[in-house]
């Protein structure tokens, strides 16, 4: 009777599980979309596939941890057990390169963000600019590597000194600011390589969390099911 309850209410957990899990997997494909220019390997947004196709077998699991749990049926029981391997395998996979990516993206995005900074070329003037380094600066409201210092060590580089940093550099509220380094205030203080870092961890910590959850759900959900057919003896081997 306690397994026929816990494998029914783990199966509407599966159902409700599926919008976490389809949510994580479209925000680090997204991710690592938007901000593919910064790292090498395409490979990077492969857990949130994975915890896509965590989220399409969830939906039947579901529908078959309900069934069993109302009417025991010898197949259902098996395929349910199939099921449940196959998504812990994928869940698992998804956890462990959702936690080794997050520390892997590190070094990756300080050489990229560092190089964009070092070539770009900005003048003390009113135009915008609308280059790669711009838009991550005004997207996520920061300024250099670090923060506003790395653009003066990008400029001593140069023949060219500005006595600026890019606009972009610029908080959203200062409509008048022109990047002049009178008006620090007037600057973003944290670096846009803290807040990638911060953006990116922050999704594949999300994704893993949410497997290793439900890893442990679908332990639950297998125990009880077995639990089930321990009641319910095979006459034959025929369906394995």
């Amino acid at each position: 009777s306690f397994a026929q309850s816990l494998l029914r209410f783990l199966g509407f957990v599966f159902w409700g599980s599926i919008a976490a899990q389809a949510f994580g997997g479209v925000w680090v494909i997204l991710m690592f979309k938007n901000y593919g220019y910064l790292f090498q390997e395409s490979y990077l947004s492969l857990p949130g596939w994975l915890a896509l196709a965590t989220a399409l077998i969830l939906l039947p699991t579901g529908v078959l941890a309900v069934s069993i749990s109302v009417k025991r049926s010898r197949n259902q029981q098996g395929t349910f057990m199939y099921l449940l391997l196959l998504l812990l395998c994928l869940e698992m996979s998804s956890a462990a390169l959702a936690r080794s990516y997050c520390d892997r993206t590190a070094s990756q995005l300080e050489s990229s963000v560092g190089f964009l900074v070092h070539q770009h070329n900005w003048t003390c003037s009113q135009d915008p600019g609308n280059s790669v380094v711009d838009v991550i600066q005004r997207k996520l409201q920061c300024c250099g590597v670090h923060n506003y210092t790395d653009w003066l060590k990008a400029s001593s580089l140069s023949r060219y000194h500005p006595a600026c940093v890019p606009e972009s550099c610029c908080k959203k509220r200062y409509s008048h600011c022109r990047g002049d380094l009178g008006h620090v205030e007037e600057l973003s203080e944290e670096g846009c390589l803290k807040k990638l870092e911060d953006k990116m961890c922050f999704a594949m910590l999300y994704l893993f969390w949410c497997c290793t959850v439900l890893s442990i759900l679908e332990l639950l959900a297998g125990g009880s099911n077995g639990i089930l057919m321990r009641h319910q003896p095979f006459h034959d081997f025929r369906i394995l």
